[in-house]
């Protein structure tokens, strides 16, 4: 069979390469000139790094397992993390309850009212328990408004904004949660994080390297301009300008589903509507090369609404500065949609406005710190996941034959990444088949 794939993040590769393994002809279409998507690198001097931060938690068995099948087993690096939050100006370890215990913001009662909310929330047995609810409403019912605000409120806000953060649903929070916890072998053990030793690059290259030696085709900074139907029958792709259709027996896109609404005229309005009712926002990344380490963190989570960004990720205290000739890699990490004023800020503007509060983090910043910079803006990268969502989660099946979609917004009640992407990717490439083979 001969399948097009539009997309060369991890769902597409991962499609293409269970199709390609099992004989079919496969061809990819990537609009960019790497194939990576959210998880794609660039070099920092001579080596590589993500331009959105990226790693897996022990329970992610599905890219654990696409590791093994392409020969990268031995790649993957089991590190500790270490996590904290910034309230109020300063930094408290959040790795065991024991932190929580130390947390000085909250009164004693308070601080073991805030572990036993996360105890609570591991308890639930069900996401479909808490999917009609919001994580704002069930919070304030189930903890002291004093915990509420000191802590969870923050979070919220500062990952979803003013705008949108009470419309997140519960299930949302548990799935978020609920990973985390089987990434602990006990409650009161440290986290460990995977990380592949040659980078999220290393197996995209692989991938694409295994699709081609299958007969695959991958074209990169080529765009499909259109999918043509018969009636309700896919037929095929048109490809950047050339009017020429390219017959496919099915396709498979994973991309946003704002874009695969235009490019598939034939969607019908149920579909097209509940493609149009999911809401992203963008995230912005601003790279820090540092001389000197920022904080001891590798996760900080920022609890103060007055710091215009939500997250510090610290990825050489992860890694360690070694991986990158000794200097410190810093993510700042903000989700905004296009009606926040500091999604149109340039990079210089950017920096300007966050410079100062690097000073809450460490007093001893130094803007001489700073090597360089890098800058990337990921548009599309986090769904609003409100209550009830399974009700109007977009199918795979797209209502047209043999067409196919598989993006973020179809990922529930799991948080996005890099893991349930390549689930996703096999899981469409297996329904491809059971449809094209069955009479």
């Amino acid at each position: 069979m001969k399948i097009g794939i539009i997309g060369a993040g991890a769902t597409g590769l991962t499609a293409a390469f269970e199709l390609s393994e099992k004989g079919h002809q496969v061809k990819v279409y990537e609009r960019d000139a790497f194939m990576g998507g959210h998880a794609s690198t660039f070099q920092i001097g001579n080596h590589p790094l993500e331009r959105g931060y990226h790693h897996w938690f022990t329970s992610d068995i599905d890219i654990l397992r696409l590791m093994k099948d392409i020969g990268l087993e031995n790649r993957v690096m089991w590190l500790p993390s270490k996590v904290g939050t910034l309230y109020e100006g300063k930094v408290y370890d959040f790795v065991t309850p024991l932190d929580i215990l130390k947390f000085r913001p909250l009164g004693f009662s308070d601080r073991i009212r805030l572990g036993l909310s996360a105890l609570k929330i591991r308890k639930i047995p069900d996401w479909k328990e808490v999917e009609s609810v919001t994580a704002v409403d069930w919070l304030q019912e189930n903890l002291k408004n004093s915990v509420y605000q000191s802590f969870w409120e923050p979070m919220l806000r500062g990952k979803f904004g003013d705008e949108h953060y009470k419309d997140i649903g519960m299930a949302w929070l548990w799935g978020k949660m609920n990973t985390r916890f089987t990434s602990r072998n006990s409650w009161m053990s440290k986290e460990m994080l995977g990380y592949p030793s040659g980078s999220f690059g290393e197996i995209f290259d692989e991938l694409g390297k295994k699709i081609i030696d299958n007969g695959g085709e991958i074209h990169l900074t080529t765009s499909v301009t259109k999918i043509v139907q018969s009636e309700e029958k896919l037929r095929g792709l048109i490809i950047d300008s050339n009017p020429t259709v390219e017959e496919f027996d099915a396709v498979i896109a994973s991309i946003p589903s704002h874009i695969f609404s235009r490019l598939a005229d034939g969607l019908s309005s149920e579909y097209r509507g509940q493609l149009g009712s999911v809401t992203y926002m963008s995230a912005i990344l601003m790279i820090l090369v540092l001389r000197e380490p920022l904080s001891e963190m590798y996760w900080l989570n920022v609890a103060d609404r007055t710091i215009p960004f939500v997250g510090v990720i610290e990825h050489t205290n992860l890694l360690g500065a070694d991986h990158y000739d000794g200097n410190h890699i810093v993510y700042l990490s903000n989700y905004l949609t296009n009606r926040n004023p500091l999604y149109e800020l340039n990079e210089e503007e950017l920096l300007r406005s966050y410079q100062p509060h690097l000073k809450t983090i460490n007093p001893n910043f130094n803007e001489s710190w700073i090597k360089d910079v890098h800058y990337h803006k990921i548009d599309y990268a986090q769904p609003i996941i409100g209550t009830n969502y399974s009700e109007n989660l977009p199918s795979h099946y797209t209502g047209i034959e043999h067409l196919y979609l598989a993006n973020t917004t179809q990922i529930y009640p799991e948080d996005r990444g890099t893991n349930y992407s390549v689930r996703m990717g096999r899981s469409v490439a297996n329904l491809v088949l059971e449809n094209l083979c069955s009479p």
